[in-house]
């Protein structure tokens, strides 16, 4: 009994923006998540280089220390809360904490999606906890949904907006008219965007959490280096402006899916711009929120809203991440619920398809001379390709061609069909005397 209510301890790894965050909620909440966790749970300990910043946030009440080792190294501490980032050294440090019997909460997307089967496999064999909701989606508690909310169901796909920074852009060019370079300048002015944006607009942070929550849809180790991953950067703004006078708004998504049918049997894992209906509620998901649809053979599909980054939507799981290891602290780790969703003996190597064997249908524009049989060829080559066409759209282009011959913008949306023989037609395609530029390429999902 004297045990039920001794207080859990923490040492907190880095208080930065996500760290702040964590200690003033878990201060400001503190009765609250007492009654919910059954135990109070306080922050002992800090490491930080920049000791004086610390203090400044953390009062007197904690100790602070400038070697994180200190706090691996306590006793006393219970839970390490690692808030550092990247994957250097917060990997040495949180396999370290797990060598020491201290259960883990990390924010650290990153971390996880390169050696996230490393660290759940050390935790696994040391009958510790390490617990990441907070690593996906921020204040969106999608992890938890993934490992407990849906466990009745077999899940089919997931697609979503997790990346708050590229949907603003995304938003801005949309409702503006921005070209790319001016949303970015503006995303990084407000603070939406980092100085250096290259992980959030090259679609490599997206990528972390998709193969973070893969793995756990399907019973997978995490498999990021599988995954096909495209930014935003080359987006131009006329093919916004045309997705949305074909009925669609450009999201970068991303997705992963179950596959067993003639053409392949594996998961699809990539993230990349994405034409997505307009009237589907993730396609009306605008500025720097994140969204998530996970579709399960018996619930259908259910979305997850909310926002994704922030020091207190991150402290938010993080602290959740707390309680629940606090309601733990004394279990048998074999009651504990598996990392990854599924029981240790029960995950499968299944292959992540290559981007050939993928099957989406397809936004094509293409710039041709304005002259006639021009539109005949492009059908044909996707005919002959068996590749049905959805709809077509013409444009004047407003450029002048070699010689002063008229420019147009064909815009091409197909059905279905493999990847692989898409690239084909393009390939066939771009060679023609008629088409005078580089054709863009948008991938589209239904989310029916």
């Amino acid at each position: 009994m004297v045990d039920s209510i001794r207080p859990i301890h923490a040492g907190l790894l880095g208080i930065g923006t996500v760290g702040a965050g964590t200690f003033n909620v878990l201060t400001r909440n503190q009765e609250e998540i007492q009654r919910r966790a059954g135990r109070p749970i306080r922050i002992v300990t800090v490491a930080d280089l920049d000791q004086a910043r610390a203090r400044q946030i953390v009062g007197d009440s904690v100790r602070i220390v400038g070697d994180a080792r200190m706090v691996i190294a306590d006793p006393d501490i219970d839970i390490v809360i690692e808030l550092i980032g990247g994957h250097g050294i917060a990997r040495q440090l949180v396999l370290e904490a797990i060598a020491a019997g201290k259960h883990v909460v990390t924010a650290n997307k990153a971390l996880l999606a390169v050696h996230g089967t490393e660290i759940f496999a050390a935790a696994r064999a040391k009958g510790v906890v390490v617990a990441f909701e907070g690593a996906v989606a921020g204040g969106i508690p999608i992890i938890k949904a993934l490992r407990e909310g849906l466990t009745a169901n077999r899940i089919e796909w997931i697609a979503g907006i997790i990346n708050g920074t590229t949907n603003f852009i995304l938003s801005e060019m949309r409702a503006k008219g921005l070209d790319f370079a001016t949303a970015l300048k503006q995303a990084q002015r407000l603070g939406y965007a980092e100085a250096d944006p290259t992980f959030d607009i090259e679609g490599v942070d997206a990528a972390h959490k998709a193969s973070i929550m893969s793995a756990i849809a399907f019973g997978t180790p995490v498999q990021f280096a599988q995954a096909h991953v495209e930014g935003i950067s080359q987006l131009q703004a006329a093919d916004i402006g045309y997705a949305e006078q074909l009925g669609y708004r450009i999201k970068l998504l991303g997705i992963t899916k179950r596959r067993n049918d003639l053409a392949a049997a594996g998961i699809e894992l990539r993230v990349h711009p994405t034409l997505v209906p307009a009237q589907r509620l993730i396609a009306n998901v605008e500025g720097a929120m994140n969204a998530v649809v996970v579709h399960g053979d018996a619930v259908g599909s259910t979305l997850y809203y909310g926002k994704g980054a922030g020091a207190e939507p991150t402290a938010s799981a993080v602290i959740a991440d707390l309680v629940d290891i606090a309601r733990l602290h004394s279990a048998d780790p074999g009651h504990h619920v598996p990392t990854l969703a599924f029981q240790p003996g029960a995950m499968h190597n299944t292959p992540i398809l290559p981007m050939a064997q993928v099957i989406t249908s397809f936004y094509l524009r293409l710039q041709v001379a304005d002259q006639a049989g021009v539109l005949a060829g492009i059908t044909r080559i996707l005919a002959d390709h068996r590749i049905s066409i959805d709809a077509l759209l013409q444009r004047p282009h407003g450029e002048q061609g070699t010689q002063g011959a008229a420019r147009t913008d064909v815009i091409v949306l197909t059905y279905d069909t493999l990847e692989g023989k898409m690239n084909q037609a393009m390939a066939q395609m771009q060679v023609l005397p008629t088409v005078l530029a580089p054709i863009v390429r948008i991938r589209k999902e239904d989310l029916s």
